[in-house]
């Protein structure tokens, strides 16, 4: 920032803007950070006019024990005593016997949290800590996190709220259904403070875009997170701004950072920053301050009490502070240990002088335990609700009671498929325009650049099409530039694409248009990811709601049968009360009323789902769905695999490493698959290359796709087209090169290339399969996901009407099984 006039006019305007409740730049922000004396005070003053707006004259706290689940920890802070070597501890972890009487001697004392500290995966630095775990069963930190955490939902109610370190997307998913609640610090947003000589330097865990995506992704699932900086570790004041910055715009998108904690460093003697300056009094009020101007009324902002003096709490109250964070009748502060907690008694009495009220709360905090979907996992549910007072903070005194962990028996009662494209709209729309879509204005820019990238100078083009062509009639590889011509082929160009993925179409499958004979079942239509894409989901308190029972689902398998289907497709919402159990039980119902039908069930994102409640790998899982009668799943939940059109898309779905690495799970344990891509919306060629390669690595390590099959967007009842933000679905000629390139692309790899009638209509599918693909899908005899986002194609096909379409474009119809074995009419 420029010195002299033009910092003093920048603080100026930051403190006349701070006051008018305006948004700050980051220059005002670095100003407001060096705020002294009087400029302080007007800040200050700002800060809690701003805290008081969001919580008028209740400060919080929670009442906790704090459990060390391990000392061990691969990274190398220089500021930290908690991390510990495995010579200097007597065990490497806490046994699950010492956790639970950690937390049981905390429930004797009104103790309602748990919060777990450690360190990030010392399995991975030390053999002792991977001995310990083997010979217990575990074959990760986090998973015993989540086995310890369970134990104290079960014998003592307390609520898990977890800080185990650095996480990714599937074990964030898995922790938080044994948590209230999930944090990390970022500390910085600052790189320079990793490097040579930095605090952070040896210690991979602290690199700032790793512990982003944590962040990030815990928003992606819904998690009510806690995070915050630690100021004074060698950050500029920019680089603490920048860190603020970094934290609201998060917020901004997810809106699930429940508080921000302001944490001040303090020197401890053994650590190589023994000597290293804590940051003065005003310095840290001045970051507390801008925390809350920058984060504005609603998140909370915490400042850890046991490290201010008597007198530091009262300023603290007065830089707009709101919670004291958590403190602990029995257990001390295992990061600061020097630092004991304050008596609630004192608390009180500090919060009082500056006429406030101090209230208990729990580890989840009143706006997100209002709403339970999508913020608490099913499980937790009952955990939180049992302590949960009127008004969504603690009931003071109230001691907490065992929490039996196993799943609840299933009795859904259906309800009417009813769903209105008026409904959906309110629906897809009712959430805050800002959070829903706001990313996606940035991902705009990025996009026109690839569809630049798609357009080839017409001079060049027809040279790259030709070129592509004839290596593809040839039989031989073509290059990502020449795919992406071939994507924009128009006239004459597109006729020959179209001709030469017909020769090669009949070169693989011969004359024959396959379909299989199937009935489509959507056991429930409640779902909580957020989909922008999808009119179907519902909540679970709208009225157009179902969920199927067991039996439901049984009798429209067995009248599918009696029907002639030799296949039940059923997938469903991410339900958040279904148990992860569930989807065992829904195979052995169709089974074991239908034994001989073949069932392909259940996406990705459902396997996700079912193992991560479960605490199981997807291995387990998708073994033990074997074994009561899963036959293959479908390769849908894929949309685009890439994960900034993917977050585009939906919030909360699973990233496309992790989509790849069920598929590749399935397919090593036999279980078959299809393949899908969504495109038409966000999206653009590059992205279509991208994906089908990466399909096609896929299959020629495993084998296990039977099909691919290009889905376009249906955009008339979708949440993000209605909100202006994607295009109207891919034009027919782009449902053509979609088809047609695939079947080049993936020539010798994916034989079956298949048509969407559902999307498309009769007439368009013709066409395409006049142009490399062989397949026109099912029956279904109930299609509803499409029908609800507006395709207008009918819900049922019959043989008989795929038999006529095919025979009018002069080729054989053949009767297939869900493995393309052929199967003879009856």
């Amino acid at each position: 920032m420029a010195a002299g006039m033009g910092f003093a006019q920048t603080r100026r305007r930051a403190l006349s803007r701070s006051e008018q409740g305006k948004a700050l730049s980051l220059d005002e922000v670095e100003a407001l950070l060096l705020a002294r004396d009087a400029d302080l005070e007007r800040a200050m003053t700002s800060a809690r006019h701003l805290g008081d707006l969001g919580w008028g004259d209740t400060v919080t706290y929670s009442r906790k024990v704090f459990i060390p689940l391990t000392m061990l920890c691969r990274d190398h802070c220089h500021y930290c005593t908690f991390a510990k070597p495995p010579a200097k501890l007597e065990h490497p972890y806490l046994s699950l016997e010492q956790v639970v009487a950690i937390a049981e001697a905390g429930r004797a004392l009104g103790c309602k949290e748990a919060l777990f500290t450690l360190g990030d995966r010392p399995e991975e630095r030390y053999p002792a800590a991977r001995a310990w775990l083997t010979d217990r069963g575990y074959r990760t930190t986090l998973e015993y996190v989540r086995a310890a955490a369970v134990r104290v939902l079960e014998e003592t109610g307390l609520l898990p709220h977890l800080n185990p370190g650095v996480m990714s997307y599937e074990e964030l998913a898995r922790l938080k259904h044994v948590s209230a609640s999930m944090g990390l610090m970022l500390e910085t947003s600052s790189d320079r403070l990793s490097g040579k000589g930095g605090p952070h330097a040896g210690s991979p865990d602290k690199a700032p875009a790793v512990r982003l995506r944590t962040i990030e992704d815990a928003g992606r699932l819904a998690i009510p997170f806690t995070t915050g900086i630690l100021v004074g570790i060698g950050e500029t004041p920019r680089e603490r701004g920048e860190s603020l910055f970094a934290i609201r715009d998060l917020h901004r998108r997810y809106r699930h950072v429940q508080e921000v904690i302001v944490q001040n460093f303090r020197a401890k003697a053994g650590t190589a920053m023994r000597s290293a300056p804590e940051p003065q009094e005003e310095e840290f009020l001045a970051a507390v301050a801008t925390a809350r101007l920058v984060l504005g009324p609603h998140v909370s902002i915490q400042a850890p009490p046991n490290l201010s003096d008597p007198e530091q709490r009262l300023r603290l109250l007065d830089a707009g502070i709101n919670d004291w964070g958590g403190v602990s009748p029995l257990t001390p502060d295992h990061v600061n240990p020097e630092r004991p907690w304050p008596k609630v008694d004192a608390l009180a009495a500090t919060t009082a002088a500056r006429g406030k009220r101090l209230r208990e709360r729990l580890a989840i905090y009143p706006s997100y335990a209002a709403r339970p979907d999508p913020w608490i996992a099913g499980k937790m549910r009952a955990p939180v609700s049992a302590l949960l007072g009127a008004d969504g903070l603690g009931v003071d005194g109230q001691r907490p009671a065992p929490i039996p962990w196993q799943d609840p028996e299933v009795s859904w009662r259906p309800r009417t498929i009813a769903l209105t494209f008026a409904k959906h709209q309110g629906a897809g729309l009712r959430e805050d325009a800002e959070v829903v879509y706001g990313e996606l204005d940035a991902l705009e820019n990025e996009v026109t650049r690839a569809w630049s990238a798609a357009r080839v100078d017409p001079a060049r083009l027809d040279t790259d099409v030709r070129s592509a062509l004839a290596k593809a009639a040839a039989r031989r590889p073509i290059n990502d530039a020449e795919a992406l011509a071939l994507f924009r082929a128009e006239g004459p160009a597109l006729d020959a694409l179209c001709r030469v993925a017909d020769e090669l179409r009949a070169g693989a499958v011969g004359p024959e248009v396959t379909y299989v004979v199937n009935r489509n079942i959507n056991f429930t239509n409640v779902c909580y990811v957020g989909c922008r894409f999808c009119a179907f989901a519902q909540r679970e308190v709208d009225p157009e709601s179902y969920t199927l029972t067991l039996t439901e689902v049984a009798d429209k398998a067995e009248e599918a049968w009696q029907r002639g289907a030799t296949e039940i497709c059923m997938q469903g919402g991410i339900h958040p009360d279904l148990p992860g159990g569930f989807y065992f039980d829904l195979v052995r119902a169709v089974k074991e009323r239908v034994p001989g039908i073949h069932l392909h069930a259940f996406s990705p994102m459902e396997i996700l789902n079912g193992a991560t409640k479960l605490g199981i790998s997807f291995h387990e899982f998708l073994a033990e769905a074997k074994a009561n009668g899963l036959d293959t799943i479908p390769g849908t939940a894929a949309e685009i695999l890439d994960d900034d059109i993917r977050w585009s898309l939906t919030k909360g779905k699973l990233p496309a490493d992790t989509w790849e690495e069920i598929i590749r799970t399935a397919h090593g344990l036999g279980i078959r698959s299809s393949s899908t891509i969504m495109f038409g919306h966000v999206d653009a060629p590059p992205h279509w290359v991208a994906h089908i390669r990466r399909l096609a690595s896929i299959q020629s390590d495993t084998g296990g796709f039977t099909e691919f099959v290009p889905l376009p967007f249906v955009h008339r009842n979708a949440p993000i087209y209605l909100a202006g933000k994607a295009r109207p679905g891919p034009s027919f000629e782009d449902d053509l090169r979609m088809h047609a390139v695939a079947r080049i692309l993936l020539d010798g790899l994916i034989h079956n290339v298949q048509v969407s009638w559902v999307k498309l209509g009769v007439e368009a599918c013709q066409r395409i399969l006049q142009s490399g693909a062989n397949d026109f899908g099912g029956t279904l005899m109930e299609e509803t996901i499409s029908r609800m986002a507006g395709a207008e194609w009918g819900i049922e096909m019959t043989p008989d009407r795929f038999d006529d379409a095919i025979r009018a474009i002069g080729r054989v119809p053949a009767v297939r099984s869900t493995t393309y074995d052929r199967i003879a009419r009856v």
